[in-house]
């Protein structure tokens, strides 16, 4: 869908420079979703493997973020392997719907209510990253955090439209719980993509 070297603006690589590749197609539906244009993969054109890591490779930053949509509606295995090559740290942003393709540095698992997980998720995810739209959703969070290995980072994340009644309760939270972690949208601070 789009492509565009940034900072990254959540989780643990927070503040990182990041080529992020948006991968069109999204079969998940999140009714917040704040990219609900690529949820069509036939509306975006294709473009090869090359193509992609070669203007990756226009910029310093070596941190590829792989991100939809959903991106493992496709089989990453390429794009991963030719990214590696290039001298990039795979990154990858996904719901965790579809089994895991490609060889990542860093899988950030954020699970959504509106498509079940895949088992492959699982013992993949470096990173747990569950948005916080409503109280209800600090169980439905924990639900998820004894399934994944041990190491992975938790984080508590509030829906961006819904954060100023939610981060408070996401800080008391953490406080409360201090195995999970506050992770901001700070791109949206910023004002960048």
């Amino acid at each position: 869908m789009e492509a565009f070297y940034t900072i990254q603006g959540e989780g643990f690589y927070q503040g990182k420079a990041a080529y992020f590749i948006r991968l069109g197609g999204c079969d998940v539906g999140c009714h917040w979703c704040d990219v609900k244009e690529s949820w069509d993969a036939d509306a975006h054109p294709q473009i090869t493997i090359d193509q992609i890591v070669e203007e990756a490779a226009r910029h310093p930053g070596r941190m590829a973020v792989v991100t939809g949509g959903e991106p493992l509606m496709h089989n990453l295995d390429g794009l991963c392997e030719a990214l590696h090559a290039a001298g990039f740290q795979t990154n990858i942003e996904t719901s965790g719907a579809h089994p895991v393709s490609g060889k990542w540095d860093w899988v950030c698992f954020s699970p959504k209510k509106f498509k079940a997980p895949h088992e492959s998720i699982y013992p993949a995810a470096d990173e747990l990253k569950v948005i916080i739209c409503n109280r209800s959703d600090f169980a439905w969070a924990e639900s998820f955090a004894d399934r994944v290995r041990n190491g992975c980072k938790l984080f508590l994340q509030p829906e961006w439209s819904q954060s100023p009644k939610m981060l408070p309760l996401i800080v008391d939270y953490v406080k409360e719980n201090p195995r999970w972690e506050v992770s901001l949208q700070i791109h949206k601070f910023m004002d960048i993509p």
